[in-house]
């Protein structure tokens, strides 16, 4: 049930909930296209308003880019007016005397408009829906503590997956665990990454739009967190080029009927034949929404062969240099056989990132696509010179390359529709625009909290 079918009687108990759990204000968010989350606000009086008529947004929310330019196009101007309407089934007390609530983007007669990225990743769930299949979604948030002003922490020791880096942010991880488990989302893990004050969190999967909306929620709590911890938390991905960069793994299953289809077949590591069509899909299509998944103009710096970041076109069980992880089902995977795609980061719109690569696997079981072969080794190891014969490919880690090939790709045109992908084109090439002639270094400095809640 959305929000707007909510009876004012419903939605006035909430709104007393609210109040005796301390809530005096209610914050809507939403994601736009180049991955920034913006909000409004109301007095927690006003929920019933928030819920059904909604709160004006003017239709350039859409293509704000990440220095506060906006990226017209011929469908969206300073003309016109949408609402921002929330999901009061998503909401969350945050304490600080605030709750969240995911917002849909309507007309002013309550239409879904074409290019809310919350409205196309429902539309794709209802796709996987109308063909017999359920998906459910992991997200893993890598990110990295600064200074509030974005500069470096100092001092303090750091170990790739250390326990140092846990004990030196003991207070922070702590208050972390305790805020998402308040907000609804108790996490799986968190641990320390392997750049220097970088972490990584993992949720719970859920339907996609629900492990959507928990990963911005849980982004908002971090931001939460690390405001009374005088820090704040980059979600850059590359922070500071020429060191580790930050990803925002995605993680998915499917299954027909409670059947998985990534376990139990007769194919390969146990894939049925639907399970490996919708890898296939996943491989195939990634060019082509890749600009969905790291379209952001320090998306490149962190896509590099050897850095864990699923660089290679490619699929392997296990495999931490192909864009697509395959993850068996065994007693140590309680979740069950499910693929990771590495590619993602934080610069993406979740929404958008996890509505393309769902797509891309819908497509890849509607056609039957062929399941490619396995890479077993690791591809970074690969010379250039051999790539070709062993079936690799590199995926681009040009900004311009791949947002044309999103603007160019008619499948990607197909899956998610034209509104988006021309949103979506036109804020990353103004991005490169912006920042062509600006060392990668001073604009990692100056982007380094724009992906931050």
């Amino acid at each position: 049930m959305s929000s707007p079918e909510v009876p004012v009687p419903a939605l006035t108990d909430v709104a007393d909930a609210l109040v005796a759990a301390g809530v005096r204000v209610v914050v809507g968010t939403m994601v736009n296209a180049s991955g920034l989350v913006l909000a409004k606000s109301v007095p927690v009086a006003r929920l019933a308003a928030f819920a059904q008529a909604g709160l004006g947004s003017a239709p350039v929310w859409d293509v704000f880019t990440v220095d506060g330019a906006i990226a017209f196009t011929d469908t969206v101007s300073a003309v016109g007016d949408r609402r921002l309407r929330i999901d009061t089934e998503e909401l969350a007390v945050l304490g600080d005397g605030l709750a969240w609530a995911p917002t849909d983007i309507v007309t002013q007669e309550g239409e879904p408009v074409p290019t809310c990225p919350r409205t196309a990743l429902r539309d794709v769930e209802r796709r996987l829906a109308d063909a017999g299949l359920q998906a459910l979604v992991g997200h893993e948030l890598e990110l990295v503590l600064v200074q509030p002003d974005g500069s470096p922490l100092e001092g303090g020791s750091w170990v790739p997956y250390g326990m140092s880096g846990l004990l030196d942010h003991a207070g922070f991880v702590d208050d972390l665990v305790a805020a998402c488990a308040a907000a609804g989302v108790p996490l799986e893990q968190v641990h320390a990454e392997y750049g220097r004050q970088q972490l990584e969190l993992s949720l719970p999967p859920a339907s996609p739009l629900q492990a959507a909306d928990r990963a911005v929620l849980v982004r908002v709590v971090i931001g939460q967190v690390a405001r009374r911890h005088g820090v704040r938390a980059s979600f850059s991905p590359a922070p500071f080029p020429g060191t580790v960069g930050s990803g925002a793994h995605q993680h998915l299953s499917l299954t027909r009927d409670g059947v998985p289809l990534l376990s139990g077949g007769s194919g390969p590591h146990g894939l049925t034949e639907d399970g490996g069509a919708a890898i296939g899909g996943l491989v195939d299509g990634l060019a082509d929404v890749q600009a969905f998944l790291t379209g952001s103009v320090l998306s490149g710096a962190r896509l590099v062969p050897g850095g864990w970041s699923g660089a290679f076109r490619c699929w392997g069980t296990e495999n931490r240099e192909a864009a697509v992880r395959y993850l068996v089902a065994a007693p140590g995977n309680p979740h069950g056989a499910n693929v990771e795609v590495k590619i993602i980061d934080p610069s993406a719109c979740v929404y958008l990132a996890s509505a393309a690569i769902l797509a891309l696997a819908l497509d890849g079981i509607e056609r039957h696509a062929a399941l490619p072969t396995e890479v077993a080794t690791d591809p970074s190891t690969v010379a250039e010179a051999d790539r070709a014969g062993a079936g690799l490919e590199l995926l681009s880690s040009d900004p311009a390359a791949v947002v044309d090939a999103l603007d160019r790709s008619a499948l990607a045109r197909r899956l998610l529709g034209d509104p988006v992908v021309d949103a979506t084109v036109a804020v990353r090439r103004l991005e490169q625009k912006t920042f062509a002639d600006v060392p990668v270094e001073d604009v990692a400095a100056r982007l380094r909290l724009v992906w931050s809640a």
